[in-house]
């Protein structure tokens, strides 16, 4: 009696491979723009914590210094929605994104961050 082999075969294991191409393909395109926007985020909560008592004016540029160190292209100084909740400051930002993924097709991507989260 002969034993049944069982395993994948390798149209199975070639499918299974241009699954794994293509979501990493996706992650090497969307990776950048999170990476950014997650740099972003942890620049605003910096600065409003050690900003409590600070000026716009001061927050501002505490915001163009910590982003030309970390590379933070996508957001300006203008665009930080400061304001005051009690006695802390909360500094807020919106932007959209678009990863161009191939050929006419991309992603558009809304990012949205606060230091009061």
């Amino acid at each position: 009696m002969r034993n049944k082999q069982t395993g994948v075969s390798l149209s199975g294991l070639i499918v299974v491979f241009a699954i794994l191409i293509v979501i990493a393909l996706f992650g090497f395109k969307v990776g950048p723009a999170v990476s950014e926007y997650l740099t972003a985020k942890k620049i605003v909560t910096a600065i409003a914590q050690e900003k409590r008592s600070g000026s716009v004016a001061e927050i501002r540029k505490a915001w163009d210094t910590r982003t030309m160190i970390d590379e933070v292209k996508v957001i300006s100084a203008n665009d930080l929605e400061i304001t005051k909740d009690g006695g802390d400051v909360v500094i807020s930002f919106a932007y959209k994104k678009e990863v161009p993924l191939f050929s006419n097709i991309g992603l558009y991507i809304d990012f949205a961050a606060s230091s009061k989260e």
